[in-house]
C-alpha cells in the first residue's frame, strides 16, 4: 500500500466521522435549561411545540440504537449501524461501511471496506484492516483526538470537534426548529411505529435577520457550523413517536463536497451502551501519524490531500 493512500485514507477518515448519521449538521450547543421533563404531545399541539417537546424527550433518553445512511457528493455514501449514548458526553459503536464513491476505492485499497468507529467523550477511535496496519506499525487502531482535529483543520476542524463531540439525536429537532416554514405534514408508520412527520428547510443566509424558534447563541452556532461545512440550505424532515422520541430523520443539503442525504433510524431508547479506548498497543495516534508521513496539504473538509 502506497503511504499517500494511508495518509489520505487517514484524513478522510476524520471527515467521514462527523458525517456519520449521528447528526450530519447541528447545533453544538445543547440548549438544555435545567427543565428536561417533557410531556406528551397532543392532537392540537402546534409544530413548533411539538418539536420542543419532542427535543427535550429524545435529549432526555440518554442513549439509543443508530442506524443510518448517508451520500456526499461523489466523496462517499455508507452505511452506520449500531448503539450510541450521550448522557455524559458522546459514547459508543458504529459499524461502517463504504459503499460508494471515493471513499469506498481508498478503503478497498487499504484492506476493507468496512471498521468499527469508537465513540468516546475525547477522541474517535477507527478499526483498520491488518494491510493498514502494516504501515502503522501492525497497530489497527487510529486514534483522533478531537483537539488534534481542531488544530490541524483549522474551521473545518472546529466544526468536525463540534459535530462528534456534541452530536446528538435531538440536534435534528433543533435543526428543524430554526426553519422558517417547519409543518406537520402528517402521520405516517416508520418500521411499524405510528408516528408524525414534519418538515422544513433552513436558509442559512437567512438565519440571521428572521425570527427563529433558537435563542440568539443557538441560532449564531447553528449558522456557524453550517457555513463552515458549505451549506446554504438544509431541508430536515423528523418523524416523532407518540412518546415525543425521534424514531427517523431524514437531511438533505448542497455542501462544499457536493450534495448531502442522510436518513438515520433511532430505536430502543435507553439501551445500554459501553464503549472503552482500545489498547494503547494496538493504538496508533492520529497526530502522530501525520507526522511521521511527513508535510500535507489540503484542508480535512475536502476529504482529500495532496
Amino acid at each position: 500500500m502506497k503511504s499517500t493512500t494511508v495518509r489520505r485514507v487517514t484524513l478522510s477518515i476524520a471527515v467521514v466521522a462527523a458525517l456519520t448519521g449521528v447528526a450530519a449538521c447541528g447545533s453544538s450547543d445543547s440548549g438544555k435549561d435545567g427543565d428536561k421533563a417533557a410531556g406528551k404531545t397532543s392532537i392540537h399541539v402546534s409544530p413548533i411545540a411539538a418539536l420542543r417537546s419532542a427535543e427535550k424527550s429524545t435529549d432526555k433518553a440518554d442513549s439509543a440504537k443508530v442506524r443510518s445512511t448517508t451520500s456526499v457528493g461523489d466523496l462517499m455514501s455508507m452505511t452506520a449501524n449500531g448503539a450510541l449514548t450521550w448522557e455524559d458526553g458522546l459514547k459508543g459503536n458504529l459499524t461502517i461501511t463504504y459503499t460508494g464513491g471515493q471513499m469506498a476505492e481508498m478503503m478497498k485499497k487499504a484492506g476493507t471496506q468496512s471498521m468499527e468507529a469508537r465513540y468516546l467523550p475525547d477522541a474517535y477511535y477507527a478499526h483498520m484492516s491488518d494491510a493498514y496496519a502494516q504501515q502503522t506499525g501492525g497497530k489497527h487502531w487510529l486514534k483522533y483526538s478531537y483537539d488534534d482535529l481542531a488544530k490541524l483543520g483549522g474551521a473545518s476542524g472546529s466544526y468536525m470537534k463540534d459535530q462528534i463531540q456534541n452530536a446528538t439525536p435531538n440536534q435534528s429537532v433543533k435543526l428543524l426548529l430554526a426553519s422558517q416554514d417547519v409543518k406537520k405534514v402528517g402521520e405516517e408508520n416508520i418500521s411499524g411505529v405510528p408516528t408524525t412527520h414534519y418538515s422544513g428547510t433552513v436558509n442559512v443566509a437567512d438565519l440571521a435577520g428572521k425570527t427563529s424558534n433558537l435563542d440568539a447563541e443557538q441560532l449564531s452556532a447553528l449558522k456557524k457550523q453550517l457555513t463552515q461545512a458549505g451549506v446554504t440550505t438544509e431541508t430536515v424532515d423528523i418523524w416523532i413517536n407518540d412518546q415525543d422520541l425521534l424514531v427517523k430523520k431524514s437531511e438533505k443539503a448542497d455542501t462544499a463536497n457536493g450534495a448531502m442525504t442522510s436518513t438515520t433510524f433511532y430505536t430502543d431508547y435507553g439501551v445500554k451502551v459501553a464503549a472503552e479506548a482500545p489498547p494503547a498497543g494496538d493504538t496508533k495516534d492520529f497526530a502522530d501519524l501525520l507526522k511521521s508521513g511527513g508535510t500535507m496539504t489540503g484542508g480535512t473538509g475536502s476529504g482529500t490531500v495532496s
